[in-house]
């Protein structure tokens, strides 16, 4: 199938979808004319893709996790300890950043109340 096809079917932009073959994500053959074309198997593992992104992966986690890609189930993946540190560390990140944000919050709400006095 072609990109606009691939695109279509997943629900993700064509722009994505050469991001992620740029980062050796997915792999597409190309026909006589140069066009990008892709294999069945691409839907499922783009989806997935786009589902770890999803859930707050960066693109060099979900690199970290590619052979994880192809599995049905995340049990399924060959190490599925290194895949649960990945996201532990994403995690931490993302929690770090909810603390900062949380704060900025605060700060923003006194400010308010303050100028409301």
């Amino acid at each position: 199938m072609r990109i606009g096809e691939l695109s279509a079917r997943t629900g993700v932009s064509q722009r994505s979808l050469r991001y992620y073959e740029e980062h050796g994500l997915l792999h597409a053959d190309r026909s006589a004319n140069g066009w990008r074309v892709y294999r069945e198997a691409a839907v499922p593992r783009v989806r997935k893709i786009a589902e770890m992104l999803g859930n707050g992966l960066t693109i060099e986690g979900v690199r970290e996790l590619a052979d994880c890609l192809d599995m049905q189930e995340p049990s399924e993946c060959h190490d599925p300890d290194h895949a649960l540190e990945t996201y532990q560390a994403r995690l931490a990140v993302v929690g770090a950043r909810l603390a900062a944000l949380q704060d900025d919050h605060n700060r923003l709400t006194g400010a308010i109340r303050a100028l409301l006095e």
